[in-house]
């Protein structure tokens, strides 16, 4: 069996009626478990306060909106590459999903910020860039609805996202690149802090909670996305037909 078999539409539409009962009930499972842990059986973080409690959608939202664009690339170059539709309208599919992730972290990151730094809002070099790959997001979604022929929107859609990925990877490491800025650095995922160094490790208190929502993000946009997916080929598939009928 080769993984281009599920670029075969029917073929993807039955997987994904398969698996979408058990994505859907192990994202809520996650979700619900790692909130629910997260918000009202952790302690107050000793400088942060409750405040330290947004953590547990900012994080999973923040790295869902990244991600959720690399997997539209990943998608797109495939397009590029080997012309399967399902991989053109599952990065589609992908788009707003993504753009609500970015919106959540955008909002949350704020709500965090504010009694922390004192502002609601900062030309921060990570802040930017993920304000930035909000709108890659928009114009993405807006360049679909443009165009009326699906292959020419995705030739173009892939595009964008080329270079929309670069500010993906900006948002991830921009801490980094940049030593400015209010945003911290990584503190979760980093490899001191998985290897147990103090200086840089979150207290297990957090993490484990916080690793449970970070599991039920990942399962909702899956979920999403092979949701959605089924529902751009069916849309294809109709807007086919339609064609044909006005020609005949």
């Amino acid at each position: 069996m080769s993984i281009w078999e599920y670029a075969n539409p029917v073929k993807f539409i039955r997987t994904a009626d398969r698996v979408l009962p058990w994505l859907s009930g192990a994202a809520v499972i996650c979700l619900v478990t790692g909130l629910i842990w997260g918000f009202f059986f952790t302690p107050d973080d000793f400088r942060q306060g409750s405040t330290v409690k947004i953590i547990y959608l900012h994080v999973p939202a923040a790295l869902m909106a990244i991600n959720a664009w690399l997997m539209m690339l990943v998608a797109s170059l495939i397009w590029i590459v080997r012309r399967h539709h399902v991989s053109a309208l599952a990065a589609r599919a992908a788009a707003p999903i993504g753009a609500t992730m970015t919106v959540i972290a955008l909002a949350t990151g704020a709500i965090w910020g504010q009694p922390m730094w004192g502002t609601w809002w900062a030309w921060d070099p990570r802040l930017t860039s993920f304000l930035i790959l909000f709108l890659f997001y928009l114009g993405y979604m807006a360049l679909w609805e443009a165009i009326e022929n699906d292959d020419t929107a995705a030739d173009l859609t892939a595009i964008l996202c080329l270079v929309g990925s670069v500010f993906a990877i900006l948002s991830r490491y921009a801490v980094n690149f940049w030593n400015q800025g209010l945003h911290q650095g990584a503190s979760v995922m980093r490899a001191g802090a998985l290897a147990g160094d103090t200086e840089e490790r979150v207290s297990n208190v957090f993490a484990i909670p916080l690793f449970v929502s970070i599991a039920g993000f990942v399962l909702l946009f899956v979920a999403l996305v092979f949701l959605r997916t089924q529902t751009e080929i069916r849309a294809r598939r109709a807007r086919a037909l339609l064609a044909r009928e006005r020609v005949a």
